[in-house]
């Protein structure tokens, strides 16, 4: 029984790990969300903390990783040196993933927790010797960059920062009548000449280019060779309503699960206008996420929700949708024969929109009629037309139609539930995983038969000891 615990608190925390950053979601307010997360994560650090830490060599999402990542640091004292060793290689591993601004941020709370041993110098001094293009770092980030290097003691980084430069230019920027560091000089030429703010990154170069007045089209076309494929994405529409074409988006090589968001907020008009060329990047896309298991999946049918609480929220503005959009064009590149049923019953999956109630049981039936090998639903898990048939349909199909399992049923949720510290679950006969990126679709469905109560504590160990050497390339 103790087992049978540890494993559902384990996978639990996964599931809450992948899914939710903190934010609202369409049937729970931030707060709520916050609450729940930081209770799960202090659950599991006070109660497993070694399968707590092997979390980070999970696809879990950025906010969560950092909050691991700080905790580790944070309450480290009791820990014995070998683990805290192992934490370390885990740590150093995830941090080399994460966004340089969040890990710049994690470094600046720990500061203002009073955090500051040896460790964790360590932990920044090898994070901030790594980076690429220190002096690119220090001018896009400058303020926290400056509190990072203030609190940690760090000494003069390589990789072209002139010996003694960073200093001045963190503290005493205008204090030099020149840099030797060309990305140093050239922010502090921008500060008089408008001519060398293109040269800076795109983000700074905006602040400057609105200090000397520079006009909106003209700076956007200049700029284009600085930005970065997000900046142009999202920059794209508002450059064509400043009629300034040269900020175009490169769809061809932008992810899956990016470029479903993308294309959904889109207007409809102009997605029929850019039909083409939207298909042609969302099915590019999904064959290079598939990779290898391309078209080795069998007939596979897919339940997929597109209902009104695929709205998101604010912050998530359509994520559950763009998810499941992501999943569509991702399990028809797996598959040899694939079914997509919508909930909305609608068959052009470019004109999606949130609309209407959620009837899993009603889609859930038709999806089994066809006779897969494999059936994915992607959903919320909100079953409200009517309510609760999808549980009892799967109930039946598992206990008298299917006990065998011939057919292999997972349901992937993108929503974290705040109230149930989970995703919310269709049924107890079909396992349930956290989704966040259709690109680790594959990984999910392999980990969700954890959840089916066939496996034990051991074996979810033995998966994470086998993920975190791969992770952290002890398993060469």
């Amino acid at each position: 029984m103790g087992d049978l615990v540890a494993c559902e608190d384990v996978l639990m925390f996964v599931n809450a790990a992948i899914t939710s950053t903190g934010q609202r979601e369409f049937h729970h307010y931030a707060g709520d969300q916050r609450l729940s997360l930081a209770f799960l994560h202090e659950y599991m650090l006070a109660n497993y903390r070694e399968l707590y830490a092997a979390a980070l060599a999970l696809n879990i999402n950025d906010h969560n990783a950092v909050l691991i990542v700080r905790n580790l640091l944070v309450y480290a004292s009791e820990v014995p040196l070998e683990r805290r060793r192992a934490e370390g290689r885990l740590i150093a591993a995830r941090l080399r993933l994460l966004p340089p601004q969040r890990v710049l941020r994690m470094f600046r709370d720990l500061r203002q927790v009073g955090l500051n041993n040896r460790r964790t110098r360590a932990i920044i001094q090898e994070w901030m010797a790594s980076r690429p293009d220190p002096a690119f770092d220090a001018v896009k980030y400058r303020g926290v960059v400056k509190d990072v290097v203030r609190h940690a003691h760090l000494s003069p980084p390589g990789g072209g920062v002139t010996r003694g430069e960073l200093g001045a230019f963190l503290f005493a920027p205008h204090s030099r009548r020149a840099f030797r560091t060309p990305m140093f000089e050239t922010w502090r030429r921008a500060h008089y000449e408008q001519a060398a703010l293109y040269d800076l990154p795109y983000t700074v170069a905006e602040g400057f280019a609105a200090k000397h007045g520079i006009p909106r089209k003209v700076f956007l076309e200049r700029i284009e060779p600085r930005m970065t494929r997000l900046e142009r994405l999202r920059l794209q529409e508002s450059a064509r309503g400043h009629k300034a074409g040269a900020v175009a988006a490169d769809l061809s090589g932008m992810p899956l699960t990016r470029l479903a968001t993308y294309v959904l907020s889109l207007s409809l008009d102009d997605r029929v206008e850019r039909r083409d060329e939207l298909t042609g990047a969302l099915r590019a896309a999904a064959l290079r996420a598939a990779g290898s298991l391309a078209g080795r999946w069998g007939r596979v049918t897919a339940v997929l929700d597109d209902s009104f609480s695929t709205t998101g929220s604010g912050q998530k503005r359509r994520r559950p949708l763009a998810v499941a959009l992501a999943c569509h064009h991702l399990l028809r590149a797996l598959a040899s024969d694939y079914t997509p049923l919508w909930l909305s019953g609608r068959a052009d999956e470019l004109l999606l929109y949130p609309f209407g109630p959620s009837p899993l049981g009603e889609r859930i039936l038709d999806a089994l009629d066809t006779g897969p090998e494999r059936l994915v639903v992607v959903s919320d898990g909100w079953d409200n037309a009517p309510p609760g048939l999808a549980a009892e349909v799967l109930r039946v199909w598992r206990t008298r139609l299917d006990p065998h399992r011939r057919v292999a049923i997972t349901h992937l949720n993108p929503v974290y539930d705040a109230d149930d510290f989970d995703v919310r679950r269709l049924a107890p006969t079909v396992p349930t995983a956290g989704i966040r990126d259709a690109e680790d679709l594959p990984t999910l469905v392999e980990l969700a038969r954890f959840a089916e109560g066939r496996v034990g504590l051991d074996d979810i160990r033995a998966y994470l000891d086998e993920r975190v050497a791969l992770f952290t390339g002890s398993g060469r």
